[in-house]
């Protein structure tokens, strides 16, 4: 690790991975958190039991000088890892790149939003619109017209240039990998023109081509399967911030942290793959969709 990485990663990014490594500093140091906030009671501050476990769950932000404790605390002598964690400790308030996109989206997403520029990989499971990251201009502003039919066009507008602003993530010089798996049922469903529908299929076509991104179709004939439950994400950031989903609830999104929950979507995703078209069948049925629009 390097002090690097805490120069380049969002205020979210930077404070879960700050976090995350103080934890797993403390279970290394055999010490669990009633027993370091002993020990830290005859250093300088207020340190008590729920101060710690407030900093580890991030509740609470923490200093540089605090984490410098902390690292003395659980003895970490390696140059490099203190000074990178100290680096994420002095920079974890600054804010990131998407901020100004932020009032043009769901206030449930904001959180994800925050982090999104920094994700490694994304699988994607997607039950009725194509995912946003692989939307073409026309069809984000045909699907959010048709979702949204108060919203003023001025709006819509912000909202379909934040989605594609979004979209750098997969063409930045180290680009995220997406695994997107699409109900077949997207493909039928027609959304604006038929030359809307058939530039973005076409463009599912494009994108899966690339090395980084995988797009698998789940045939109608799959039958029943995990695809019941709905649509659903799981994100994974840099090393060492564990995996997290994201699920859709009436109205709202819903961020799933809790790590036995991860993996029963992890094992959902897993039985979605194995029950979907491979990538090259899958293109096959893009193909024939897109066709199908012209």
């Amino acid at each position: 690790m390097s002090q690097d990485m805490g120069d380049v990663a969002s205020a979210t990014v930077r404070r879960w991975q700050l976090t995350e490594s103080l934890r797993q500093l403390r279970e290394q140091a055999g010490l669990t958190m009633t027993e370091a906030a002993e020990k830290l009671k005859h250093q300088p501050g207020k340190w008590s039991r729920s101060k710690l476990q407030r900093i580890e769950t991030r509740d609470q932000g923490v200093k540089a000088r605090e984490v410098e404790q902390l690292l003395d605390l659980y003895e970490v002598a390696d140059a490099d890892l203190r000074n990178w964690l100290l680096g994420l400790a002095s920079t974890a308030s600054e804010r990131g790149y998407w901020l100004s996109f932020q009032r043009e989206l769901p206030q449930d997403f904001h959180a994800v939003l925050n982090i999104e520029a920094e994700l490694v990989a994304q699988r994607q499971f997607e039950t009725m619109v194509v995912p946003g990251l692989l939307q073409t201009q026309d069809w984000a502003r045909a699907v959010m017209a048709g979702g949204s039919p108060g919203v003023a066009a001025d709006v819509i507008e912000r909202r379909v240039l934040a989605r594609i602003a979004r979209q750098q993530i997969l063409t930045k010089q180290h680009p995220m990998k997406l695994h997107a798996i699409i109900e077949e049922a997207v493909l039928e469903r027609p959304i604006g023109t038929n030359p809307v529908m058939r530039r973005q299929l076409e463009r599912l076509l494009d994108e899966g081509k690339k090395e980084h991104i995988t797009i698998q179709v789940l045939p109608m004939t799959a039958g029943a399967s995990p695809a019941v439950d709905g649509p659903f994400a799981i994100l994974s950031l840099p090393d060492p911030v564990p995996d997290f989903g994201l699920a859709e609830a009436p109205g709202r999104m819903v961020y799933i942290e809790d790590r036995d929950a991860v993996r029963e979507y992890t094992l959902r995703f897993g039985i979605l793959t194995e029950r979907a078209l491979s990538p090259a069948k899958s293109a096959e049925r893009l193909a024939q969709a897109a066709r199908k629009y012209s």
